[in-house]
């Protein structure tokens, strides 16, 4: 199982030392790039599942693919940084599912809800001062990820998106649906960045 969960809310924009906005590097580039890098080894795995984890607040927000490393707005927001690229990481998850079609590889992405972990209390005090009491454990926010890992019930799950063990639909609101070309250049967006140019993409017309 490999399963991307590092996370990061950045209060103001930083760069990694490759030049990449700190969000963006932590929760789509580096992912992707080890998935890339996994990629034969999961394949000739028995039995192989990427599972992305990604959070609610993907809801509010489109894929960015005309500024995904938020260098052209100003202020820096890290609160839409990070629903973007938590968009960004579900739609990965789904193109990746598509990439490893006909192979023994289950690609998926979650939502853990809001859990009262450290970050939740460094990156968002005053939410977790008002919130702390109805915050989940941090265990019941892991549970999807480990049935998703694990459980047999989860065998034909590609593709989709979790919540408490249930696959939910990926919108919510109007205007939140990439298209297809904002799609493959999200994908050769990461290929560029992590000098694979080779690697091809799901192909898909609009």
């Amino acid at each position: 199982g490999l399963i991307h969960n590092a996370g990061t809310l950045p209060s103001e924009r930083e760069e990694t030392p490759d030049h990449l906005e700190l969000a963006f590097a932590t929760h789509v580039a580096g992912p992707w790039l080890l998935t890339h890098l996994l990629r034969e080894s999961l394949t000739e795995a028995d039995h192989s599942r990427v599972i992305w984890v990604s959070s609610g607040g993907m809801y509010t927000r489109r894929l960015n693919v005309s500024d995904p490393q938020y260098s052209e707005r100003e202020p820096y927001d890290g609160v839409t940084a990070y629903a973007e690229t938590k968009r960004a990481q579900v739609v990965l998850a789904e193109m990746w599912a598509e990439a490893f079609e006909g192979s023994n590889v289950q690609v998926t992405a979650m939502h853990p809800g809001w859990a009262d972990t450290p970050s939740v209390a460094s990156s968002l005090p005053r939410f977790h001062a008002l919130t702390e009491r109805f915050l989940r454990r941090p265990a019941e926010g892991a549970d999807t990820v480990v049935w998703l890992a694990a459980s047999r019930a989860a065998e034909t799950a590609s593709g989709q998106f979790f919540f408490d063990r249930k696959p939910r639909a990926k919108h919510w609101f109007p205007g939140t649906r990439e298209s297809s070309r904002e799609r493959r250049e999200l994908w050769q967006l990461c290929s560029t960045i992590a000098g694979t140019d080779s690697t091809p993409y799901p192909s898909e017309s609009d």
